[in-house]
């Protein structure tokens, strides 16, 4: 005899040393059977928005994946996070960092088909931004726009992604925190970043952080993590800050950096010499900076130049204090300082102008 027959035979013997079949009495009447599954009612409201929130946005996330030319997609490292839907013209804006390393790049759709190939139009190093042309059309629609300066801690935040390339992967949390520092492989900081304990992982990188409406309120793009994996502390660069960056990449190329023309000492120097500010170690020839009178630092004299302590209002104690000051005002705009020179202070007002444009020069 098989063993199936064998364990089937042992299975019938033990089924009749145990009486009747289950859901049947000695006198064979039907019994209820207590494994059967008891209907639910409706999902509850929050479920059903949050629902509401992915079937929305998803079609409009897609997979970046970016890598060198002819090693791309043949097994060799790859660099992979998000992108999403922009306009509809069909631009994909995703993190800088996705595809800096890459020159042969294309994007995954959510419906699946074919990879389609896309080409960087413009990328922004100091913001953590860029802006992918698809060589075809991906019919889907462009994400809601929500705005930044308004937002809350505690509100509801929901993040769309592919997390270690798990495709299409929601999470949600909520804002843990507004007005954080991150810095950038450029040197320059980013300012009013969006902290989430809404899971974020690597992949996840240049995807949407969103509202209870739907709407974008950020681009997720690092995390704070010993393991390197989700701890519960996303960043996210604010939406507002998005607005004001990816049209000039669509249009232009490049966004225009806000500056005045000077160089900062190292924080580490400053903080030797007991400076709370920005030291002015030296003034671009021409630059606003230079127009303005700020003086630099005469290292063979051993002539600290003039710190920068305030900016419209605020203190300032480091260069991303300021820079954030700048970005507010916008080139065109006036920056308010309020500069330490030796033992007195003087207040000026620089014309703010594109100190990435001078340096291209």
């Amino acid at each position: 005899m098989s063993r199936r027959l064998v364990a089937f035979a042992a299975l019938a013997a033990m089924a009749a040393c145990n009486g009747p079949p289950q859901g049947q009495t000695p006198s064979g009447q039907a019994t209820v059977n207590p494994a059967i599954v008891a209907a639910r009612g409706s999902l509850a409201e929050s479920e059903q928005a949050t629902i509401a929130i992915f079937k929305s946005a998803s079609p409009s996330v897609v997979l970046v994946i970016a890598g060198a030319s002819g090693d791309a997609f043949n097994g060799a490292q790859v660099a992979a996070g998000t992108g999403f839907v922009w306009d509809r013209e069909g631009h994909i804006v995703t993190n800088f960092h996705v595809v800096a390393a890459g020159d042969q790049i294309v994007v995954r759709p959510p419906q699946g088909g074919d990879d389609i190939p896309a080409t960087v139009i413009g990328a922004a190093p100091n913001y953590d931004l860029a802006v992918l042309r698809l060589a075809r059309p991906m019919n889907a629609p462009p994400l809601l726009m929500g705005a930044s300066h308004d937002l809350q801690v505690g509100q509801s935040a929901f993040a769309i992604g592919n997390p270690f390339g798990f495709d299409h992967t929601l999470t949600a949390g909520i804002i843990s925190a507004i007005g954080r520092q991150l810095p950038t492989e450029s040197g320059r900081s980013i300012g009013d970043v969006i902290q989430t304990d809404a899971a974020i992982n690597p992949g996840n990188s240049g995807g949407p952080l969103l509202d209870s409406a739907g709407r974008v309120i950020g681009v997720t793009t690092a995390i704070y993590s010993p393991s390197g994996s989700n701890a519960g502390v996303g960043f996210a660069i604010p939406v507002d800050t998005v607005r004001r960056i990816v049209p000039q990449l669509i249009a232009n190329g490049r966004a225009p950096i806000p500056g005045i023309g000077i160089i900062a000492a190292d924080e580490a120097i400053a903080a030797r010499v007991g400076v709370d500010g920005v030291l002015v170690w030296q003034t671009q020839s021409g630059s606003p900076a230079a127009r303005a009178g700020l003086r630099a630092t005469d290292a063979n004299r051993g002539l600290l130049g003039d710190v920068i302590v305030q900016a419209d209002g605020r203190p300032v104690h480091r260069l991303s204090d300021l820079t954030n000051a700048l970005d507010h005002d916008g080139v065109g705009g006036r920056v308010a300082l309020i500069v330490q020179r030796g033992q007195g202070r003087i207040e000026m007002h620089v014309p703010v102008e594109d100190i990435g444009a001078a340096n291209s020069k």
